[in-house]
C-alpha cells in the first residue's frame, strides 16, 4: 500500500486502540488466518436468506465488519499478544478491502478515499457495538445493527436475531484459548445456531 494509506491505517488503528504492529510482524500470518475465519462466518448463506441481510457490497461489508469486530473485541481482552493480534486482524481486513476495490476496477486515485471511508465506517460500527455490549444494552445493540446492516429497515425480527447471534458469538469466542487464537485458529458458531 502507498505511504498515505499506511498513515491512514495507523491513525484509524490508533483510534481503535490498536497500535504497535508493523507490517511483516510475527502476528501477520495469524491476523490473516483469523480475518479469513471472520469472512467465512460473514458469508454464511443463512444470514442473507433467513435474516434478509442485503447480498450487496454494503451488506457483505457490514457482516464482515461485524465478525471482524467480534474477533478484535475478543483479542483485545487476551493478555500479552492480544492487542497485536487485534491489530493484525484490522490490518488484514483493510488490506483485503484495498485489494478487492482494485479488483472491482476502482481507480488507484480513488482507492485510498474509499478505503478511508470504510475505515471510518468500521470505526463507528465498532464503537457502537462495543458500547452496547459493554453496557449489556440489547436495545442499543439491535438499534446499531438495524442502522448499519439494513440501513434502518430490517425485516421483522431480524435485528433481534442478529443481536442474539452477536452475543452468542462473543461468548463463544471468549471461551476460546488465547494460544489457539495467537496461532490464527478461531471458530464461530454456525449462524443459525448462534441466532437461535
Amino acid at each position: 500500500m502507498a505511504a498515505a494509506s499506511q498513515r491512514v491505517i495507523g491513525s484509524v488503528a490508533g483510534l481503535l486502540g490498536l497500535t504497535g504492529l508493523r507490517r511483516g510482524s510475527r502476528h501477520e500470518r495469524a491476523g490473516f488466518a483469523l480475518y479469513n475465519t471472520a469472512v467465512a462466518a460473514a458469508r454464511e448463506v443463512w444470514l442473507y436468506e433467513s435474516l434478509g441481510v442485503p447480498d450487496t457490497l454494503d451488506g457483505r461489508f457490514d457482516l464482515i465488519a461485524l465478525h471482524a469486530f467480534l474477533l478484535i473485541h475478543r483479542l483485545r481482552a487476551c493478555p500479552d499478544d492480544g492487542p497485536a493480534l487485534a491489530q493484525a486482524v484490522f490490518d488484514a481486513m483493510f488490506s483485503d478491502m484495498d485489494v478487492n476495490l482494485r479488483e472491482l476496477g476502482v481507480s488507484d486515485l480513488s482507492v485510498g478515499k474509499r478505503v478511508r471511508a470504510m475505515w471510518e465506517a468500521f470505526h463507528g460500527r465498532a464503537n457502537a457495538y462495543a458500547a452496547a455490549m459493554q453496557a449489556a444494552d440489547g436495545d442499543a445493540l439491535e438499534s446499531a445493527l438495524a442502522r448499519n446492516v439494513w440501513r434502518g429497515t430490517p425485516p421483522p425480527g431480524a435485528a433481534a436475531s442478529l443481536a442474539r447471534l452477536v452475543r452468542a458469538q462473543a461468548a463463544y469466542l471468549a471461551g476460546q484459548n488465547a494460544a489457539a487464537l495467537a496461532s490464527g485458529q478461531a471458530r464461530f458458531l454456525p449462524a443459525a445456531e448462534a441466532a437461535g
